[in-house]
């Protein structure tokens, strides 16, 4: 992509490092810092790593957002398979009001992230207080916090938690084509070999990756009816029963009319990667924090690292995977 194509891009608000507020600007100063994926500086807070323009959201979501019992929140890493999962969840939860076979379907002419919107991505972004008048119940959103940092009422209510793990050598192979595809200097992309040395020590958007993953494993196995763990490969290695297993977490399981009718598997195809990247909101629209919806959609493939790793940075990732998750029951 040549620079005369970007230079009129807007980035996404997360990014941008203008209106910080002079309490943000305040805590910044006391906060260790590394070089950052996306921007020059990541900052450390609360013990994960994040741009200044988030801090705000983090801070104004964990002050303000009051969970309901009835909330769905889906809980992430970056380039976890987030954008397949908020299709999933979005259809599945309100195939009663929106009938996977109707075709004005919301998913067909909006993206997964603007029906599924990020607490502190999108609603509290600045700092602000966003209007929930208009959600359905259950509310669908979704978060990149670690467990220990979500705001104290969904840690104090009954709300679902979803959360999507993936193999740490994928998500590190799409979080760099993702953070070199918005930087805003297309001229500074960072090297493969940069990157990975910061992964590896734990430095990435919302990482250390084994800390997030971790709490909400063990959450999940502390309270199985609060917290829904799956892998990215288990729902591409058995789509309609990890599909079938989320509805019965959430208290839709499918009738036997539905069964019939083969709606899991209709739901399975709406959210298809096949589908969903091919879409026109998908490929011409914009995701409402200013990225091209395009650039949610890559590859979704499992095993893509391999086309990138040496042996040595496979080598060195298993390392420190097999010490971060020794004792834990989780394989990758």
């Amino acid at each position: 992509m040549s620079t005369s194509q970007t230079s009129t891009q807007i980035p996404p608000k997360y990014l941008r490092e203008d209106e910080l507020s002079d309490e943000c600007k305040k805590l910044l100063l006391t906060l260790p810092k590394e070089r950052g994926w996306l921007i020059s500086d990541t900052y450390n807070y609360q013990g994960f790593w994040l741009s200044p323009r988030l801090l705000q959201g983090v801070i104004a979501c964990q002050q303000q957002f009051q969970a309901h019992d009835s909330d769905i929140i889906l809980a992430t890493t970056p380039k976890s398979g987030t954008t397949w999962l908020k299709a999933l969840l979005f259809v599945l939860v309100n195939r009663v009001k929106h009938p996977v076979f109707e075709q004005n379907h919301p998913l067909l002419v909006k993206n997964p992230h603007d029906l599924v919107p990020y607490l502190e991505l999108t609603l509290y972004v600045d700092g602000q207080v966003p209007n929930f008048s208009s959600f359905t119940t259950p509310r669908l959103l979704s978060t990149h916090l670690p467990f220990a940092s979500l705001p104290k009422s969904v840690q104090d209510s009954r709300t679902k938690l979803v959360y999507l793990c993936r193999n740490p050598k994928d998500i590190f192979i799409s979080m760099w084509h993702f953070a070199n595809d918005l930087r805003l200097d297309h001229t500074d992309t960072r090297s493969i070999e940069e990157m990975f040395e910061l992964f590896c020590k734990g430095v990435s958007v919302f990482g250390p990756f084994w800390n997030h993953v971790l709490d909400y494993w063990k959450k999940s196995i502390e309270k199985p009816n609060q917290v829904f763990f799956v892998m990215y490969e288990e729902i591409k290695k058995q789509p309609e029963i990890q599909l079938k297993r989320l509805a019965e977490f959430l208290d839709c399981p499918f009738s036997v009319e539905e069964e019939n009718s083969r709606v899991a598997e209709e739901i399975l195809r709406m959210c298809s990667f096949e589908n969903l990247s091919n879409l026109e909101v998908n490929i011409n629209g914009k995701f409402s924090t200013g990225e091209a919806n395009k650039s949610f959609f890559r590859k979704g493939e499992v095993g893509d690292w391999k086309n990138y790793f040496t042996i040595e940075m496979s080598e060195k990732l298993n390392d420190v995977i097999e010490q971060k998750f020794q004792g834990s029951g989780l394989r990758f």
